[in-house]
């Protein structure tokens, strides 16, 4: 069994939290610039988050507020990625 990782891409987050569908579009989300961190923009996918950390993320129709509670090695279904994060606002 392996350890759950301490820190993850943002891009690997996002979609392993299922807020998009595609990887790539995780990547070209924070990559333009849509997605913060504790609140600093960020423009790199590979950007690491940890534990803890609020991602403000804004999609076509919303703005979700998330604070990361966890991390996974690979992507699982929708009831177990609610549990990858507390919904803010």
């Amino acid at each position: 069994m392996h350890a759950e990782p301490d820190r993850q891409r943002i891009d690997r987050w996002l979609w392993h939290a299922r807020l998009v569908r595609t990887r790539g579009a995780a990547a070209a989300l924070a990559g333009a610039g849509y997605v913060r961190v504790n609140g600093a923009r960020i423009d790199a996918p590979g950007r690491m988050v940890r534990v803890g950390d609020v991602i403000t993320v804004a999609l076509e129709r919303s703005v979700r507020v998330l604070k990361v509670r966890g991390f996974r090695e690979r992507r699982g279904p929708a009831g177990s990625a609610e549990t990858l994060y507390d919904e803010l606002a």
